[in-house]
């Protein structure tokens, strides 16, 4: 159960990390969008605190250009708007770990990215897998790239018929 407690100290308390992380070359305009949501959804989920006021601020500070500041208030508003349903895939795919139970970090990645594998679907499967995986890598324990990935490929697996551009 340690792998997935709050123990983790999340970069983004640390502005300096934070800047040289979003701010390097291989940070794109969607990863910058992503990880803005991430801190958004984990912010909400853990303080309460509305969405638009948080994006506004974190835009800001991670100095977010327009399309991406976009993609992530997209991003956003659809993980919260569909959060019954991406909690009950989660349940589906993680039985071992009740969506309470999961911590704010992974259950934020996951909320998202099935939110773009399942619902949005504008993405290619493997491009949003990927990038949950280097999220999850960056924000979460050393065991969770692998919890998310197990969950986010069983979605797939499941629930999208494969197509030429995914």
């Amino acid at each position: 159960m340690s792998q997935h407690t709050e123990s983790t100290i999340l970069p983004w308390n640390h502005l300096e990390e934070q800047e040289t992380l979003v701010n390097s070359p291989s940070f794109g305009t969607r990863r910058n969008a992503r990880v803005t949501a991430l801190q958004v959804l984990y912010e909400v989920d853990l303080m309460g605190h509305d969405p638009m006021t948080c994006l506004e601020w974190l835009a800001s500070s991670n100095r977010l250009n327009d399309e991406s500041k976009e993609f992530s208030k997209y991003l956003i508003q659809g993980s919260l708007a569909n959060l019954e349903f991406t909690d009950d895939i989660i349940t589906k795919y993680a039985k071992s770990w009740p969506v309470d139970q999961l911590s704010v970090v992974d259950r934020s990645i996951l909320r998202i990215s099935i939110y773009e594998l399942l619902v949005d679907g504008t993405s290619p499967y493997k491009a949003i897998i990927n990038e949950a995986i280097e999220l999850t890598k960056l924000y979460s324990a050393e065991n969770s790239p692998k919890f998310i990935n197990g969950v986010l490929a069983s979605c797939v697996k499941y629930n999208m018929e494969p197509t030429a551009n995914n």
